[in-house]
């Protein structure tokens, strides 16, 4: 199985650190040349590869952590994104629901990928909560995954228990994914909320 994190601004760094601290290999990428970002990249860990996007859309498992306006030009990587599992990290903040045609933001990028298996996910928390270790007093953090894909949610529960946080699945995109979501001027009533589980 391989990873990649498109996007590398302060939410790409925060995952590439939990796959750094976990040991597990991952590609970074941007729209940008990755000589421009490797020192950044190298400064995290030797687990990070920067490359470029038409590289890293080859991986199995992709986190989409880019602006929320920026997810089609990402989309129009491959002209098919089917057997990919896509992680929308986005947050539509300030983007007019009706901008969304009333559907959850996941549900728009979902359109956009055609073929992936998406899951909303890892986008509740702000950076800096993110970019800390998960182990906190003997629990773990929690991480909200949303899908209408219950095997693509599956597999994403296994990578983020094995980046070491307690992954909590909420449902399907229209259920559990307008908890998790911002779209206008409002917030999912989960976003933001950083629990702990003890096992």
């Amino acid at each position: 199985m391989s990873y990649a994190i498109i996007g590398f601004g302060k939410l790409g760094q925060a995952l590439a650190k939990a796959f750094a601290r976990s040991g597990i290999d991952v590609s970074v990428a941007t729209t940008r040349a990755p000589e421009s970002f490797a020192s950044l990249a190298a400064a995290i860990g030797p687990q990070i590869t920067p490359t470029t996007l038409a590289e890293a859309v080859k991986a199995d498992i992709l986190f989409l952590a880019v602006r929320y306006e920026s997810h089609g030009d990402v989309a129009q990587a491959l002209p098919t994104w089917t057997g990919k599992i896509i992680i929308d990290v986005t947050n539509a903040y300030g983007v007019p629901p009706e901008t969304l045609g009333g559907q959850p933001s996941s549900e728009v990028i979902a359109q956009a990928f055609t073929g992936a298996r998406l899951v909303k996910g890892f986008n509740h928390l702000v950076a800096a909560v993110l970019d800390q270790d998960p182990a906190v007093q003997g629990g773990r953090r929690v991480v909200f995954l949303a899908s209408d894909d219950d095997s693509a949610a599956e597999e994403v529960a296994a990578l983020a228990n094995n980046l070491g946080f307690s992954p909590l699945r909420l449902g399907g995109l229209s259920e559990g994914g307008l908890l998790v979501q911002a779209r206008g001027n409002s917030w999912g009533p989960l976003i933001f909320k950083d629990l702990v589980k003890f096992d």
